[in-house]
């Protein structure tokens, strides 16, 4: 059967994780969000087809578990979705992780099931707004985000699952240096083992523009950080942020979209940062960068032409097959309140398209 290209949608909470998810002709899109302060967690799906730019039609195909929830992670690994941790409507933090298989059937259309993933008793703590990301497509890597009590946490964990999805394994990477703690930050696969952190909000409650590079090889596992000087990049005072996205597009650029900062003054702007630019890609020890034309390489600001959106922070995205196209969807934007939201809050349902032109 040939299955037209579909965007996937799942439940709702505060913070939206949109993921990219190819089974046959589909790319689903999952994430869960909150509407006026209560955490749905409902699932949908809207077919795009070959055209991406036509009107979208969403439907309901499931609800139930896992459970209501924001702050959570979600990768794709084979035809599963993969979830974990994540806060409730009473402030309570999870924990628990999660395994979704998406199929299609010539009847059904497109079904998930859930299931909780078996784990043992060495798992990471109860938390919200962590960073996660796929390596090796086939492990989840879990980074930060608040525990109990509000504390914000440093700890880096990886999941290995069983070939039949129904074990996993988690256990901790200790190594020194390491990413200070943080939540609202961005953890990104650039390729194999290779991850990326950007930004997020520390201890101190200052929103952070630090970058660290995390090569999980065999037996040695390093965190590297590549120091540099906001005021040698042009128009590099805004780039620090919290609650963006990041996501690897075409030609090893990883593309960073929205969040606010420390005022929580929101941003529509894209920054982009080359990673074939880093001199610490090669993950041997940190690296300061203090020239500006090195920096001009690594960093850099796209100027968005067309519709311009909402400025956003909290939102979901993800990119198709080729690396050129970015979803983005939802998120906390600047607006008038909803009737009976709550205060100073406000929630987006548009879909974006954003196609990345490199010249």
């Amino acid at each position: 059967m040939n299955y037209p290209l579909s965007l996937f949608l799942v439940g709702a909470c505060l913070c939206f994780f949109v993921l990219y998810f190819k089974f046959k002709y589909l790319i689903i899109l999952f994430l869960l969000y909150v509407i006026l302060g209560r955490h749905l967690d409902d699932t949908w799906v809207a077919y795009i087809g070959n055209d991406f730019r036509r009107m979208l039609k969403w439907q309901k195909i499931n609800s139930g578990i896992p459970s209501g929830r924001f702050g959570h992670s979600s990768v794709v690994i084979d035809d599963f979705l993969v979830m974990f941790g994540g806060i409730n409507d009473n402030g309570g933090r999870h924990n628990d992780t999660w395994v979704g298989q998406v199929e299609c059937h010539e009847s059904l259309g497109v079904t998930l099931s859930w299931k909780l993933l078996v784990v043992g008793s060495d798992a990471p703590s109860q938390r919200g707004a962590h960073a996660a990301c796929c390596i090796d497509g086939r492990k989840m890597v879990i980074h930060g985000g608040i525990g109990l009590y509000g504390v914000r946490l440093c700890d880096t964990w990886v999941l290995e699952l069983s070939e039949n999805f129904r074990f996993g394994t988690w256990y901790e990477i200790r190594t020194h240096p390491c990413p200070p703690a943080r939540s609202g930050h961005t953890l990104t696969c650039i390729g194999g083992a290779r991850t990326v952190l950007f930004g997020g909000r520390g201890l101190g409650y200052d929103v952070l523009n630090d970058v660290w590079f995390l090569d999980i090889c065999e037996g040695n596992p390093k965190w590297v950080q590549v120091h540099y000087e906001l005021q040698n990049i042009p128009g590099g005072v805004s780039l620090p942020r919290v609650g963006h996205s990041a996501t690897l597009m075409l030609g090893g650029h990883l593309l960073i979209c929205g969040g606010e900062d420390s005022y929580r003054h929101r941003k529509n702007d894209f920054w982009v940062l080359d990673i074939n630019a880093v001199p610490s890609i090669t993950m041997q020890q940190p690296t300061p960068l203090n020239s500006m034309h090195l920096l001009a390489k690594m960093w850099k600001r796209f100027k968005a032409n067309g519709y311009e959106p909402k400025c956003r922070s909290f939102h979901g995205a993800c990119t198709d097959n080729s690396g050129r196209y970015l979803f983005v969807f939802g998120g906390m934007v600047d607006g008038l309140l909803q009737p009976g939201g709550p205060a100073g809050l406000r929630f987006d349902g548009e879909l974006l398209l954003v196609e990345l032109v490199l010249r």
